[in-house]
């Protein structure tokens, strides 16, 4: 549905723009050293950000630097935590095809500590661009976008269809759109340059992330107690697929019904529908996390033919910890490849549902590095029940035959314990929100029904 303010009034909170002051792209901040202060090559590209209209936008200039630290990263993102509402991201490891890379240790923390401290508790919400790398890289390989902790956004261009630019992973959330066909390139994202100018040509994620931070402010200035949290359910709710097109890969539900797709996420951001539902929306129950299982054992992965391994678990069930309702999942995963750009890895929910953990690279010619406890995210398992046996199937796609060994795979599990959404305000009854909740009321009603008859024949 279209925006059109819906009575709303301008509030006062703010969108910090983490921003490298240059132009054209999304820039390298990779090839760290393992030197107490790690340096990288100077950044010469950059995004031309959108300034939402309903907030105080301010920019902070973190990597027009002659090098980049962790330090530099760290004290960029946690910069004003209780006066800064939303961060906008357009930057992160070189969209090469062939590069592993994400935050380190003081970034990390800060991440941490702003979805736990920041915004007076509710959380600081990170909007992330998902890679420019295309069909030769995967954003799963982007520590940034691939963070539960960041709402990592894809774009599409002005037909629904995929961009060439547009990189594909499991842990999109969601797209907004960014450009038009070659045949009108001036059907992009109207903003200023860095000389005061007017532009139509700005596009790729890095048009994409700050478009979805303005759509997210919207909401904010509907709910200012919106959580971080919260922000990614709306999302996931109120995302549409619309007339969005993907010739790779096709759409899919999951095991609760929630539609989705490997390069748009849930769908394209939808300002009116968010922002309707974040005037009702009650915040989320607590979050939980689970280590579901690990799998320590060498295992060999076959030139041909996959390696398939399954983990069983309870989700920490009967301990504090308990994870009912599922929103990330990690597959955290160490594993050593004579290619490591031919190797594919999916991983199955116990509700089946598949979901695409690496993508081949191409460009990636790794032999030695590998993954090092590198954590695999997923959101399509959204809403999931945790409690069952996960899959994960590893295998080469490519020319020349490969060998590998998968030395470690943990999985994580994070979400709630009750029910995110019946106590949700339904106002559309063919909404995913109703879906959802209809779903859980049944759920609810079915594991009541089973502890009476637990409860009566215990006593018989």
């Amino acid at each position: 549905m279209p925006f059109d303010h819906q009575g709303q009034r301008e509030a006062g909170f703010r969108i910090a723009r983490l921003s490298p002051g240059h132009q054209e792209g999304r820039p390298p901040t990779t090839l760290r050293t393992p030197a107490p202060y790690p340096t990288l090559p100077p950044v010469n590209r950059g995004p031309a950000p959108r300034a939402p209209r309903p907030s105080l936008s301010t920019g902070i200039r973190m990597l027009d630097q002659p090098f980049m630290t962790d330090i530099i990263e760290a004290s960029s993102i946690s910069h004003m935590p209780q006066l800064i509402d939303i961060y906008s991201a357009s930057w992160g490891p070189t969209d090469n095809g062939k590069t592993v890379d994400g935050p380190r240790e003081l970034t990390l923390q800060a991440m941490a500590d702003g979805v736990n401290k920041g915004r007076g508790g509710k959380g600081s919400i990170y909007v992330w661009a998902s890679g420019d790398g295309g069909s030769y890289d995967d954003c799963n390989c982007d520590g940034y976008a691939s963070s539960m902790w960041t709402i990592s956004i894809n774009s599409a261009i002005n037909d629904g269809r995929t961009a060439l630019y547009d990189e594909s992973c499991s842990s999109t959330l969601a797209s907004t759109f960014s450009n038009g066909r070659k045949r009108n390139p001036e059907a992009g994202v109207a903003t200023t340059d860095l000389y005061g100018n007017c532009t139509l040509r700005h596009s790729g994620t890095s048009a994409a992330a700050p478009e979805a931070a303005g759509v997210f402010a919207l909401a904010l200035e509907a709910n200012l107690g919106l959580t971080w949290r919260d922000m990614q359910h709306l999302t996931v709710l109120t995302s549409k697929r619309n007339q969005l097109h993907d010739e790779v890969h096709q759409w899919r539900r999951n095991g609760v019904g929630l539609e989705f797709n490997h390069l748009f996420g849930y769908g394209v951001l939808d300002a009116g529908a968010m922002v309707k539902m974040a005037k009702d929306w009650k915040t989320v129950p607590e979050r939980f996390h689970c280590v579901g299982g690990s799998v320590q054992d060498p295992e060999k992965i076959p030139p041909t033919g996959k390696l398939v391994l399954k983990l069983t678990t309870a989700a920490c069930e009967g301990k504090e910890n308990f994870v009912r309702y599922l929103e990330h999942v990690q597959a955290v995963v160490t594993v050593n490849a004579t290619r490591r750009g031919d190797l594919n890895i999916n991983m199955t929910s116990p509700m089946g549902t598949k979901s695409i953990l690496l993508s081949r690279r191409p460009r990636d010619d790794d032999t030695k590095v590998g993954f090092d406890k590198w954590p695999f995210m997923t959101t399509h398992t959204w809403g999931e029940d945790a409690r069952g046996t996960w899959t994960l199937e590893l295998g080469f796609v490519g020319s020349a035959p490969q060998k590998g060994v998968l030395k470690e795979w943990t999985l994580m599990l994070h979400g709630t314990q009750s029910a995110p959404y019946i106590d949700q305000v339904v106002r559309d009854y063919q909404s995913k929100l109703a879906m959802s909740k209809k779903e859980e009321l049944e759920e609810e009603l079915d594991e009541a029904v089973e502890r009476s008859l637990k409860s009566i024949l215990g006593e018989n």
